[in-house]
C-alpha cells in the first residue's frame, strides 16, 4: 500500500509585503497572517531563501553534479526567477515542508479569507504525487 499524499500550502505576496515577511515574519503589517500561522505551529519560508540555502548546502557538500543543484543554481541567478520566487512563501507546519491532508485542509480554510487582500495575493496547494511535480529539465540532468 502506498503512503498517503503529503501537502504543502504556499502564499504569494506582493513585492513590499514579501520584503517585510523576509525581514520580519511577525511584522504587524502582515496581520493577521502571523497569528493564523502561529495557531498551527506553522512558519513561512521564502522560496528564494530556501533555494539559496539549498545551493550553499550543496556547494559545501560538493554536490555540483547533482541535477537539482544545477537547476536551482540557474534559478537563483536569473533576475526574473529571483523576483518570482522572492514573493512565494512555502508554509511549513511544525518545521515539516509537507504535512498531512487534515493539517493542510484546516490551514487552507483559515488562510482562504486572506487571499486577494492586502497581504496575501494568492495561495496554492501542492502535494507529493510524483505525477504532479515538475521534472528536472533535461538540460540539467
Amino acid at each position: 500500500m502506498s503512503e498517503p499524499l503529503q501537502h504543502q500550502l504556499r502564499v504569494y505576496l506582493d513585492e513590499k509585503m514579501a520584503a517585510t515577511a523576509r525581514r520580519d515574519p511577525r511584522s504587524p503589517d502582515l496581520a493577521p497572517l502571523p497569528d493564523i500561522l502561529e495557531r498551527y505551529g506553522a512558519t513561512m519560508v521564502c522560496q528564494l531563501d530556501a533555494f539559496e540555502a539549498y545551493v550553499v548546502d550543496a556547494e559545501a557538500k560538493g554536490a555540483l553534479d547533482d541535477p537539482l543543484y544545477k537547476w536551482t543554481k540557474v534559478t537563483v541567478q536569473d533576475p526574473a526567477m529571483r523576483a518570482r520566487h522572492g514573493r512565494s512563501f512555502a508554509i511549513r507546519v511544525g518545521g515539516a515542508e509537507v504535512y498531512d491532508k487534515a493539517a493542510a485542509d484546516a490551514l487552507e480554510h483559515d488562510l482562504e479569507p486572506l487571499v486577494g487582500g492586502s497581504v496575501v495575493r494568492r495561495m496554492s496547494r501542492h502535494d507529493t504525487d510524483p505525477a504532479k511535480n515538475i521534472p528536472i529539465p533535461r538540460e540539467y540532468r
